[in-house]
């Protein structure tokens, strides 16, 4: 199965649409020794520490640390504290967006370190789709509107309202047209390693260009996108792996020691039976391509089916969320605002240092699970 899509089929949706039924029905090739299926239960609790040391400031410097602030039915947010030279340091959050963050300051020729340290509760997601749960969310219509709006990387109209509408003909209800954007999205995009960091999530341009491959922040922007101009609402959260994965697969879990490059946006979509359910194609997407040394570019394979399938609706508990926020305004900050904020910020002067590159940067994340006794 071609993962690389042209731009007249991403208008037409004819090819990538025809390979639906197939996908579906790959489902009962699953092994029965290989599966993927988290389920809600018990909370885990981390300490999540995030330490940074500018190097090479040229004047007076500030740092920025994205600290986790949702509070949901699968995330309980603790605790921040801060350890740090800088001459002031507080924590503020972006009244547009709600993301939350340290800022610490630093003065010209002092040393410049912080440490963050973050306590969190998450829980594995899964839904049971014949028990409707969704008055456990308290959303109005006031409340969604939202998430149906575009952002500035996230339009709805254009070409992502064209092939929003082109996927889910014919589909009359909110999960029927979710279902089928999902599967569009595993069967159309594809994980492309070589993108810097979690991607820019700049989906017009990828159905303009017809160039599908990305990273996270691309995949799981464009599936929100795509919802969202078929009228659901959807959200991305973006957050950090923490542990590796409960059931095997190196590629959905991280190696807590070094969280560098374990950064991970997921996405959301509510439902009007369901409230807000989790969803992941983009996970599904690297374990397609990352998870062996062979590309695997069918979507029913054997060790695809069982993630794909949960990630439709759960997640694992070995993830944490920062916050749902797009273009974000960082106090003090030049260069406009961010897509989203989901790695360590920083700038000196005229200097703006890579978040993608935390050891020129010098930052490193690491994540202690705390057992209950």
């Amino acid at each position: 199965m071609k993962k690389t899509i042209s731009r007249r089929t991403v208008l037409q949706g004819a090819v990538a649409l025809s390979v639906l039924p197939q996908l579906l029905r790959a489902q009962e090739a699953v092994p029965p020794n290989r599966t993927f299926d988290p389920k809600p239960g018990a909370w885990r609790n981390f300490e999540v520490t995030t330490t940074v040391q500018l190097l090479d400031a040229p004047a007076d410097a500030t740092v920025w640390v994205p600290v986790p602030a949702v509070n949901t039915r699968w995330q309980r947010s603790l605790t921040n504290e801060t350890s740090t030279s800088a001459a002031r340091t507080s924590i503020e959050t972006d009244a547009k967006s709600g993301a939350h963050f340290v800022v610490a300051e630093f003065k010209s020729g002092q040393a410049s370190e912080l440490e963050v340290v973050s306590r969190v509760q998450t829980m594995s997601r899964g839904v049971d789709w014949h028990a409707p749960a969704n008055s456990a969310d308290n959303e109005t219509a006031a409340t969604l509107k939202r998430w149906v709006q575009p952002t500035a990387l996230v339009p709805t109209d254009g070409i992502v309202r064209k092939t929003a509408l082109q996927i889910t003909k014919g589909a009359h209800t909110d999960i029927d047209k979710v279902h089928r954007i999902y599967d569009w999205i595993i069967v159309s995009t594809y994980r492309e390693p070589k993108t810097r960091g979690c991607g820019l999530g700049d989906i017009k341009w990828l159905l303009e260009t017809g160039d599908l491959g990305g990273k996270c922040a691309d995949i799981n922007g464009l599936f929100v996108g795509l919802c969202r101009a078929a009228g659901v609402p959807a959200r991305d959260a973006y957050g950090l792996r923490l542990a590796p994965s409960a059931f095997g697969y190196k590629e959905l879990g991280s190696n807590s020691a070094s969280l560098k490059g374990a950064q991970h946006c997921r996405s959301e979509v509510y439902l009007q039976r369901y409230g807000w359910v989790a969803m992941d194609p983009a996970d599904v997407d690297k374990v397609m391509r990352q998870e062996t040394t062979e590309w695997i570019k069918d979507a029913g394979h054997p060790l695809v089916v069982p993630v794909r399938k949960a990630l439709f609706g759960g997640w694992e508990g070995n993830w944490m969320a920062y916050n749902n926020a797009v273009d974000v305004t960082l106090p003090g900050a030049t260069g406009g605002p961010l897509p989203f904020l989901m790695y360590p910020q920083a700038q000196s002067g005229a200097k703006h240092y890579d978040a993608y590159d935390p050891d020129n940067f010098k930052y490193t994340i690491t994540a202690r699970e705390i057992k209950a006794a």
